[in-house]
């Protein structure tokens, strides 16, 4: 019997067919690695789009029993499982959504839910109203966008307006084209302004006053000024006669020192008139606003609260003109808010020293329908004051004849008219070979005598010496 050894550190072959089998094995991984691979790269399924429109419902049938649900946005759309086959999908807004179902035995289905806004009720509303007009309307957040086209003016304007009276808080932005319609064009606004200002003043009052002697006597009525009278005996201590300071000597004044009588009269009649007149023109785009102001502005002096600080502000006044059109064709709808303000001293405030004026204001806002060239006027803003301030001495001033010597009056009467003529023109730019020609002067600035003459240069010398 022959026994073999095997030494420590020595190689024992390896049988044929473990060596084969290691080397299929080998080849079969690398077969399948790169199967694998593209797989994992290989694109998801495209999902199912369900076509659905906001406001309504549809029913969806599944080839499984559903175990959950699940919708991404529940805003735009809802699902809700009814049978264990059935889900109901409700449509709330545009938009698209995932809609995921799971099933018994990890079953999984994805579906796209594409929720179509429809017809709004305001396009329902248009094609109720005006049945045959092309109108289209689309909603937003901001605003209601009207397009397509109608067949007049009027249809435009009306469709504007009650767009504008659905959504209070959205702005309209009116695209409905006219037949023939060109480019958006601008408008030109003519404005005159004209104010008449009448003033009439009346004031009459008597001052009587005597210093003889010891007698010292005054009559006044308190609504002129009157003079002041002191008693100099009494602050000398020697019983003598007193003196008069007159503040105002007003219209009349008449004094005998011999016999110490003296009268102030207050006769004054005053009459003003008052003209301005302002002409602006604006330019203003389709539907944009355009304002216009010729006056100026005064300082208000505002005292901050815990600091006492004073900073100023300035108010405005003056000749004012918003408006903003609406272009339909030939046909303008302005909306105009004319206003002209002027300073009133009279009835201002003094504030730590500083006299604050008060306003006076005359204002109007309309709205007009106008075709190219054609005018309105806003008239009839008339102010009419009058005030009358009479005053007397009890009993005294119903003495006949001399009673009025213990009366004074004065009657103040104040007219204001204001005319507002406005004119819309349809305009456009000028392109360059339509620009006019600039004035020129005819002749020279200067005649050619009276030229000044030029700098003598360095290398000719000074002038009057030659060379």
């Amino acid at each position: 019997m022959i026994r073999s050894r095997v030494s420590r550190g020595s190689r024992v072959p390896a049988p044929a067919g473990r060596v084969a089998a290691i080397g299929a094995l080998f080849w079969v991984v690398l077969c399948l690695c790169p199967a694998s691979a593209a797989a994992q790269q290989a694109p998801a399924p495209e999902a199912e789009k369900i076509p659905l429109t906001a406001g309504r419902s549809t029913v969806l049938t599944t080839l499984f029993d559903i175990t959950r649900i699940a919708v991404t946005n529940p805003n735009v759309a809802d699902a809700v499982v009814v049978q264990p086959r059935e889900v109901l999908i409700d449509g709330k807004s545009p938009g698209t959504v995932s809609l995921i179902l799971w099933g018994a035995g990890g079953q999984r289905v994805t579906y796209d839910v594409v929720v179509d806004p429809g017809v709004p009720p305001l396009q329902q509303a248009f094609q109720n109203l005006f049945p045959g007009e092309d109108i289209r309307v689309s909603i937003n957040e901001d605003a209601i966008i009207l397009s397509g086209r109608v067949s007049n003016n009027d249809v435009k304007l009306r469709a504007g307006e009650i767009a504008a009276t659905t959504a209070a808080k959205a702005k309209v932005v009116n695209l409905l084209e006219l037949p023939q319609e060109g480019r958006s064009q601008q408008v030109m606004l003519q404005v005159r302004f004209a104010e008449v200002n009448r003033r009439a003043l009346l004031e009459l009052g008597v001052n009587l006053f005597l210093i003889r002697d010891e007698h010292v006597a005054r009559t006044t009525t308190q609504q002129f000024a009157a003079p002041k009278i002191n008693d100099a005996g009494a602050l000398e201590g020697e019983g003598g006669i007193g003196s008069a300071v007159l503040s105002d000597f007003l219209n009349i004044f008449y004094f005998n020192r011999k016999e110490g009588i003296g009268t102030v009269i207050k006769a004054l009649q005053q009459k003003g008139y008052f003209q301005s007149l302002a002409e602006p023109n604006l330019i203003a785009y389709d539907g944009q606003e355009a304002s216009f102001l010729a006056g100026g502005e005064f300082p208000v002096p505002v005292v901050q609260g815990i600091s006492g600080a004073v900073n100023v502000q300035y108010k405005e006044f003056g000749v004012r003109l918003t408006f903003r059109p609406t272009i339909a064709g030939d046909t303008i709808r302005l909306k105009v808010r004319p206003e002209v303000s002027s300073l009133d001293f009279n009835n201002g405030v003094t504030l730590q020293g500083f006299r604050i004026p008060a306003l006076t204001t005359r204002r109007a806002e309309t709205e007009v329908e106008l075709r190219d060239g054609q005018s309105f006027a806003i008239a009839g803003l008339m102010n009419n004051t009058a005030q009358q301030d009479n005053a007397g001495i009890p009993w005294l001033s119903a003495i006949p004849i001399i009673g009025y010597l213990f009366k004074s009056k004065a009657d103040r009467q104040e007219q204001t008219e204001l005319l507002v003529l406005i004119t819309p023109r349809l305009v456009r730019p000028l392109n360059p070979d339509e620009v006019p020609a600039l004035p020129t002067m005819p002749g020279r600035f200067l005649p050619q005598g009276e030229q000044t003459p030029a700098p003598p240069r360095l290398q000719d010398g000074p002038p009057g010496v030659p060379r």
